[in-house]
């Protein structure tokens, strides 16, 4: 699908491993549901979770994924180039 819908989507084959940094739904976004799902009070357990999490992922802006997505892209550009930068320089993490 994301092939489809948005063709210059990164490949996950291509993300780099362990980056939580790097991960397309952003902090931001992680935050604004985190807010939006416990302001409407106190969660006794899984199943109620849940489809409060879907309820407000469907009420979530476009705006707000497409932003996040746009900012991933320049974190993944900048780490992919850090990356072969290091590689160049002989430099590999420890």
């Amino acid at each position: 699908m994301l092939k489809v819908v948005t063709p210059d989507f990164i490949q996950p084959s291509l993300w780099p491993p362990n980056s939580p940094d790097l991960n397309p739904v952003d902090y931001a976004i992680w935050g604004i549901m985190q807010e939006r799902v416990y302001n409407k009070g106190k969660i006794a357990n899984v199943e109620e979770l849940r489809p409060r999490i879907v309820d407000e992922w469907e009420r979530l802006d476009q705006c707000i994924i497409d932003g996040a997505l746009k900012e991933w892209r320049k974190r993944l550009l900048k780490d992919s180039l850090n990356m072969n930068c290091e590689s160049w320089l002989g430099v590999s993490e420890m």
